[in-house]
Order: C-alpha cells, then sequence, then structure tokens
C-alpha cells in the first residue's frame, strides 16, 4: 500500500459560500478581507476531515487581479492574512502543512491572457520571494498552457526554489490542457525543472485519470484535486468573471468523489484531495477510503 498525501478540498470556493457572496471579481480573496478568521475556520475543518496540506488562500491575490479593484495596496497585508490563518490552522491542529497557491494570470482556465514569457516570469518570481519564506510548499495552480507552466518553473528556477505545478485539462479530454496542447508536452519540461510534484486540478473528475497518466512521463509524483462544476461557461470566460456563472454539479456527492479519487490513486497518484465545490465531506470521505484500502495518509 503506499503513502498518499491529502489535500484539502476548494478552501477558496468554500469561503466564499460561507460569506455567501458569489458576485465579485476579488471571489475569496474580498470574502477573506471581509471576514476575518473564516480562512482559519475552513482550513481547520479541512483538518478535520483529515487533509494533511492546508491551501492557503493566495491563489488570488495577485497584482492583475487586485489593481483594476482598487486593492494593489493591500497585496502584502491580504497575502500575510491568508497565510496566518492557514498557519493558524494548522499550528491548532498540531501537525500539518501550508501551501501557498499561486493562481493564473488575470483569470482561470484562459491561457491566452498569459503574458510574454520575459513577463510572466518577472511577476510570478516577485509572486513566490513572497509567499515562498511564509510557507511550507508552493503550489501553481490551474496551469492552463505550456506557455503558463515554463513561466511558473523559471521563476521558482530564478528564485532558488522548488514547488508543485498543477495543471488544469479540457473537461472532456484529460489528455490536453486548457489551451489544447497535449498534457504530455510538458513531461519533458517538468522533469528537467524545479517541480517536485505534478499535478491536475480544477477540471472534471473523469478527466483526471488520462491527466494523471500523461504527467506521470515526468517521472514526478503525481496527483490530482478536481472541481465538482457541472462545466465552465463562456459566460464565466468573459472579462473580470465571478464565480456566480458557475454551477454546481449535484451528482458529485462526498462517496462518488472520493471513489473517483481512489481510481487516480490506482494509478498512481500519491497526493489527492478537492478543487472548486468539494467541501470537508469530500476529504473525509476519501480519507476513509484510503484508510479502507490499507493506504497511510502523510
Amino acid at each position: 500500500m503506499a503513502e498518499i498525501t491529502l489535500l484539502d478540498g476548494g478552501v477558496g470556493q468554500e469561503i466564499v459560500t460561507r460569506r455567501g457572496v458569489f458576485d465579485r471579481p476579488l471571489w475569496s480573496t474580498e470574502a477573506m478581507r471581509e471576514s476575518p478568521g473564516l480562512a482559519q475556520a475552513v482550513h481547520a475543518d479541512f483538518f478535520a476531515a483529515g487533509a494533511t496540506v492546508a491551501m492557503a488562500n493566495t491563489y488570488a491575490i495577485l497584482p492583475d487581479r487586485l489593481a483594476p479593484a482598487g486593492r494593489l495596496a493591500e497585496i502584502d497585508a491580504l497575502r500575510a492574512m491568508a497565510m496566518s490563518e492557514a498557519r493558524a490552522a494548522r499550528d491548532a491542529h498540531g501537525g500539518g502543512r501550508v501551501a501557498a497557491t499561486i493562481g493564473p494570470f488575470g483569470a482561470s482556465y484562459r491561457p491566452d491572457l498569459v503574458p510574454p514569457h520575459d513577463a510572466a516570469v518577472a511577476i510570478y518570481r516577485e509572486v513566490v520571494a513572497a509567499l515562498a519564506p511564509q510557507a511550507d510548499l508552493v503550489v501553481f495552480e490551474t496551469v492552463a498552457s505550456v506557455a503558463h507552466a515554463r513561466a511558473a518553473l523559471d521563476a521558482l528556477a530564478a528564485e532558488g526554489r522548488r514547488g508543485w505545478i498543477a495543471v488544469t485539462v479540457d473537461d472532456d479530454d484529460g489528455t490536453r490542457l486548457r489551451s489544447g496542447e497535449p498534457v504530455a508536452a510538458l513531461a519533458q519540461p517538468l522533469a528537467d525543472g524545479p517541480a517536485d510534484a505534478a499535478l491536475a486540478n480544477c477540471s472534471a473528475p473523469e478527466a483526471m485519470g488520462p491527466a494523471i497518466d500523461a504527467l506521470a512521463a515526468s517521472g514526478l509524483p503525481v496527483g490530482a484535486y478536481a472541481n465538482g462544476f457541472e462545466g465552465i461557461t463562456k459566460d464565466f470566460l468573459s472579462v473580470s468573471p465571478t464565480v456566480d456563472r458557475l454551477s454546481r454539479r449535484r451528482d458529485m456527492g462526498p462517496e462518488r468523489y472520493a471513489a473517483h479519487a481512489m481510481d487516480w490513486v490506482a494509478r498512481g497518484a500519491t497526493i489527492v484531495g478537492g478543487c472548486c465545490e468539494t467541501g470537508p465531506a469530500h476529504i473525509a470521505a476519501i480519507a476513509t477510503a484510503l484508510a479502507g484500502a490499507g493506504h497511510a495518509i502523510v
């Protein structure tokens, strides 16, 4: 049996859901800002469910997200808030790790918004430099293209850091990135770069198996954490999207989601968890399934 790292679920979406406000471009950043302690409570519930890694609510705390909303001057304070609440939950739990999460440029699922390489690397270098000292690990999430992945890898290398790269794939074809490029095209860059794990995230659970198979060619530890959306709508791919444009799947309860996660483990995944619209109950179901199969959660 394997040792499995169990990530938490959709932290940002859980924060937004508990705050009850879904129509803001700053998403969980604004919800966290308005409700101190809310992110810590979400992290605490995921740790209690069995997670061993808290994905801090830093995904969208990026200059190009904050500037249009007039919040750029608050970037350091928001980063500190997100990281401190994740660490506080970890410390109260008595164990686990905290990951600094770094989202995509502009908006999720939009590979067309990635800046030219040198500009993208410069932006990401600043983010890595700011967050890495506060975290146990760094995770680039929802990476939608080869260019996006290369920028993340080069930023890590330039800062002398290592991290995880999590790609988002076509919901109907997990062998392809959202850009349409093959996931397999990332195998060599990941193997050659400062990546410690190759993951798939924020895509349909059904797409994760093929993505894991393609990522395994990198020779790195692989894993997946899927979302529970019905699908990514055209409205959501507009300028300044808000999460109220997306709907939660009604057929992806904790047990069914855990069955998908166990399939990923059977394919060789050693890192599993949940993304948007997966809550503590989903993570608890995975923990139960892993323990029942004799796996050790680390």
